[in-house]
């Protein structure tokens, strides 16, 4: 499995902001992602998506069309980087697009060559600069090491982790973003998946990009403190009324316990716990996966319905 290299961005950005998520009906996506463990606040057409860790807004949920899209993700750099960026998005080919009518003014916005909308935002970092510790799960004898099912706490998001985003080509946007926005390759799977990380430190992955039809969100992860949490989210989606997962498991690519589970619009999000992180300037050996081994180390067979993109395809895509 060969390693492929890619020129190296001047700056990079460092952190998501937040992304943003078209879909028929808020109150049917309120009520999931309250099940979920996500603050809500509810705006005029929109709902504001809070996770336990802190105030910021890492996600805007849109009143949309009659299917869920995605209208954009927004990302951060250091201030004193702002001028660089933008000449690397330019220089990569980035094309100018309008700001989201529902988004934070300011920012500089463009489209990647293959339509995905981007808000590029100047800030502090988002990001966790640290690996967050397993809590000890050693219990002595003669302890019950468990509480009763009843008594057991639900699962809380702490913060966002990475986006998944469907692209046309895989390795294309992967050259593109590595070039405009300064993300680092992690791992691969051949030109299936590309994991990229955020050079000031950050998570296995910040921004992954899955080969498939068009552009979209693929998946959302959002970070738990423990593999209990993990598997408690499955157990409250599923008394939630939502039965389509996919895990528990741990991955491959990252080392997280997972657990995924679909809403009513087909849009997967993911309680995630314990992710391979990459600290500033540290070496990393990026590996290039085969298929078979890239997935999962553990877990249930794949639904079918995982790799697929529903989202409406807009006309955005660069000539």
């Amino acid at each position: 499995m060969s390693r492929i290299d890619f020129p190296e961005a001047r700056v990079g950005i460092h952190s998501i902001d937040h992304f943003a998520l078209e879909v028929p009906d808020l109150d049917r996506a309120a009520h999931f992602l309250g099940a979920f463990g996500l603050r809500l606040e509810r705006q005029p057409q929109q709902l504001l998506l809070r996770a336990a860790g802190s105030d910021h807004v890492w996600g805007r949920v849109l009143q949309g069309g009659d299917r869920k899209r995605l209208a954009y993700i927004s990302v951060r750099c250091h201030p004193e980087d702002w001028p660089t960026m933008i000449n690397q998005i330019v220089g990569a080919g980035g094309s100018a697009a309008d700001a989201h009518a529902a988004a934070p003014s300011g920012g500089y916005w463009f489209h990647d060559p293959h339509g995905l909308t981007v808000q590029l935002l100047a800030g502090d970092k988002l990001m966790v600069d640290h690996k967050a510790a397993l809590p000890d799960l050693t219990v002595p004898a003669n302890v019950r090491g468990a509480p009763a099912r009843s008594r057991a706490a639900r699962a809380v998001p702490g913060r966002l982790s990475h986006l998944a985003l469907f692209t046309p080509d895989a390795t294309a946007s992967l050259a593109f973003h590595t070039a405009a926005l300064g993300v680092r390759l992690a791992d691969r799977s051949g030109d299936i998946i590309a994991f990229t990380y955020g050079r000031h430190g950050s998570d296995h992955h910040l921004l992954a990009f899955l080969q498939g039809e068009g552009t979209g969100l693929h998946h959302s992860s959002w970070d738990v403190p423990s593999p209990d949490d993990v598997g408690l989210g499955n157990t409250q989606m599923r008394a939630a009324g939502y039965t389509h997962h996919w895990g528990p498991g741990r991955h491959v690519l990252g080392s997280n316990y997972f657990n995924y589970v679909r809403d009513d619009f087909g849009q997967w999000w993911e309680h995630s716990c314990h992710i391979d992180y990459i600290e500033k300037d540290a070496p990393w050996e990026m590996a290039n996966f085969a298929d078979e081994d890239s997935l999962y180390l553990w877990g249930p067979d794949v639904p079918e319905a995982f790799t697929r993109n529903d989202e409406p395809q807009t006309s955005t895509v660069a000539p």
